[in-house]
């Protein structure tokens, strides 16, 4: 499994430094040393952790949908012209940028600062990492 260092843990957890460390302190978050006396912890237990820590917000209305890939966010940008439009949701830390017809931003009453959802249904999903990390 991949080792990470406490300040690239807590930076992938949107933590502090000294909350992976008091993490770590009381087994939330399982560490070893590595062959430099360095803590580490396990790649994939910090990601348990992220997925034990994650509380999205709750969807408004008691919405219900087949969808698993769900972001409630905040609209951050509207960009229309006379038949398509381009929206930008903030949700958490993501930036999600939808292309819709015009008349379904007005139809949803889309505005700077409105609550929506980003639902995302794909069967093409790209996933990248950096060469030779580990």
């Amino acid at each position: 499994m991949p080792q990470m260092r406490i300040r690239d843990a807590a930076a992938y957890l949107g933590v502090s430094d000294d909350t992976v460390r008091r993490w770590i302190d009381n087994g939330t978050l399982p560490a070893t040393v590595d062959q430099a006396g360095r803590k580490v912890v396990d790649g994939y237990e910090v990601a348990k952790v992220a997925r034990q820590h994650a509380s999205p917000p709750p969807l408004p209305g008691g919405l219900a949908s087949s969808a698993r890939n769900r972001f409630v966010g905040l609209v951050t940008d509207v960009r229309t012209d006379s038949v398509m439009a381009q929206v930008e949701l903030q949700c958490g830390p993501f930036r999600v940028v939808s292309l819709m017809s015009s008349e379904a931003v007005r139809d949803l009453g889309l505005e700077l600062g409105s609550v929506a959802i980003a639902a995302i249904k794909s069967t093409n999903v790209i996933i990248e990492t950096a060469q030779g990390e580990s």
